[in-house]
């Protein structure tokens, strides 16, 4: 199973759909939204993935009603973090803020994704992967960048457009 990984969207719609086509070409099975979406017409927009998003709020998602009836009408899961999951026999934790990993951080979790700092992460700590792409709102065309990982051998690429 291969996850699509991405964050800080910003309402940025212009790179919102070039994410979509990036995803749609990598084939991921699940899309995560590590925050920051900020308005309910940018999960419109995501609705276009092939893959079933799922997400957490971030400290610029203030718009909570707009962004819960955009979840709804497009079937889209959407919390307040820490998120847990259990994927291809992974466990996976998703945050926005880096700073919300310790309080929420089990020995059990693989996976680690989260966002808020705009800056690629990408760490290994024992049989953890911590990992965020990076800017993805950017204007700066080659600059911006989603994620994926590969749950079964745990390996993370970065796609730049």
């Amino acid at each position: 199973m291969r996850i699509g990984v991405v964050s800080d969207t910003h309402d940025n719609a212009r790179n919102v759909a070039r994410i979509v086509e990036v995803l749609n070409r990598a084939g991921v099975d699940r899309v995560v939204h590590t925050g920051d979406i900020t308005r309910g017409r940018t999960l419109d927009l995501l609705s276009n993935l092939d893959a079933p998003l799922v997400g957490v709020f971030g400290n610029n998602d203030v718009l909570r009603d707009e962004l819960d009836a955009a979840a709804a009408r497009n079937r889209i899961v959407l919390v307040d973090p820490p998120y847990e999951v259990t994927w291809a026999g992974r466990r996976v934790l998703v945050v926005h803020d880096p700073l919300e990993v310790e309080p929420a951080l089990r020995v059990e979790h693989e996976l680690v994704l989260h966002g808020h700092n705009h800056r690629r992460v990408l760490e290994r700590q024992a049989t953890r992967l911590t990992f965020n792409p990076g800017e993805c709102a950017g204007h700066l065309e080659g600059y911006n960048a989603v994620g994926v990982v590969d749950l079964q051998t745990l390996t993370p690429e970065v796609l730049l457009f």
